[in-house]
């Protein structure tokens, strides 16, 4: 079983006891990123996280993302890099970019 199964099998876990569940996908990375595309991070509507999208620093905001997707917001697509002044606020200096999908899990 890889990191990916035990994300999304936990989130499954938390769906079957009927909590909210968002899931949050790196989709694209540019110059030095801090996961790859494809990784992934799963919160519930108490703000517990299973995996990783970046290695912690942009973790803070895409829960915050997902916390409102749960609470009834559109997917969304958040977009992260040096150039980006919310990306110096959450700590993504790494010298690339990344972008991470947001979205409930049903």
């Amino acid at each position: 079983m890889t990191e990916h199964d035990d994300i999304l099998e936990q989130a499954a876990s938390w769906r079957a006891e009927g909590r909210k569940v968002a899931l949050a996908t790196v989709v694209s990375t540019w110059g030095s990123s801090p996961r790859p595309t494809g990784s992934q991070l799963a919160v519930d509507q108490d703000g517990r996280m299973v995996g990783s999208v970046s290695g912690g620093c942009i973790e803070g905001a895409v829960v915050r993302e997902a916390l409102e997707v749960m609470e009834g917001g559109p997917p969304r697509l958040l977009d992260f890099g040096v150039t980006n002044e919310q990306a110096w606020e959450v700590g993504l200096a790494c010298g690339g970019k990344v972008e991470v999908f947001v979205e409930t899990v049903e």
